[in-house]
């Protein structure tokens, strides 16, 4: 599944196609999505895309009479594409600009979204109730503290709770945790302040290093120019489980956490 960097890069990537650009048509060939695609999305049709930004792990595009919102899913991507480019399999949505351009929704497994709202978009039941964003000042050791207060859930379980903070999603939760040296089955309320300063700071610096450098490889992702991203071979966890830890050469274990896989080195990540 994409996560908050590749996101992010979508983000980057399309935007300049898009802003100032007016719609001239929202073509739906298959409204079966994670939720069905609603006749109100054609209300953006002759609206003018004023901004395209982000909240956790959905894409917002902005017009004065409402907002799209838009979720990849498990496989979904967008691409910038001229108008007459042939359909293929899984092309489900097409926003079609003035300029001859569109911006292409292609979902194979269609866990995606394709959304619309009326201003203000923070009353949307998907969206009012998300945490802090991770790259904000508002994700902080000081509200990360107080939101775990008390939790004797998994550390990484939290850390993948979008109520506590938005997009850190299973590769980087595994990647912060291993940087900041903490057990991804540590009891969240009893981590001290310290290491919770220091897992603050692990998560803003993987998430940006990973947006720099293009989000991560995943078989199902490219960004909107087509390019994979270039973040995978940084990775010291997430998949090597059974291979040799990059910083003390102890084998890395594998677990399931809340349904996901969960790699970890024991001794630089001690209970």
């Amino acid at each position: 599944m994409p996560e908050l960097p590749e996101v992010e890069v979508t983000r980057q990537g399309i935007t300049p196609y898009l802003v100032d650009q007016t719609v001239v048509d929202l073509v739906v060939r298959n409204a079966s999505l994670r939720w069905p695609v609603p006749e109100l999305a054609k209300q953006i049709i002759g609206q003018t895309i004023r901004q395209v930004r982000r909240r956790a792990k959905y894409l917002l595009i902005d017009t004065d009479a409402g907002t799209s919102i838009v979720h990849l899913g498990m496989s979904g991507s967008l691409r910038i594409l001229p108008h007459d480019t042939p359909v293929e399999k899984h092309d489900h949505i097409d926003l079609v600009l003035a300029n001859g351009r569109i911006l292409r929704f292609n979902d194979p497994r269609r866990f995606g979204a394709w959304l619309w709202c009326q201003l203000p978009d923070e009353a949307h039941p998907l969206l009012e109730k998300l945490g802090p964003e991770p790259l904000t000042d508002a994700f902080n050791v000081n509200q990360l503290a107080a939101a775990l207060a008390g939790k004797k859930k998994a550390i990484k379980l939290c850390l993948m709770d979008n109520h506590i903070v938005v997009g850190v999603g299973n590769i980087y939760a595994n990647e912060a945790l291993f940087a900041a040296g903490i057990h991804p089955e540590a009891e969240a309320g009893k981590i001290d302040i310290e290491r919770l300063t220091v897992l603050v700071a692990e998560v803003k610096q993987i998430l940006a290093h990973a947006i720099k450098q293009g989000g991560t490889t995943l078989k199902d992702f490219t960004n909107a120019e087509g390019k994979p991203g270039y973040f995978a071979q940084k990775l010291h966890v997430y998949g090597r489980g059974g291979e040799t830890c990059t910083l003390c050469g102890n084998l890395l274990s594998e677990t399931r956490l809340g349904q996901r896989t969960t790699v970890f080195c024991s001794i630089c990540q001690p209970r």
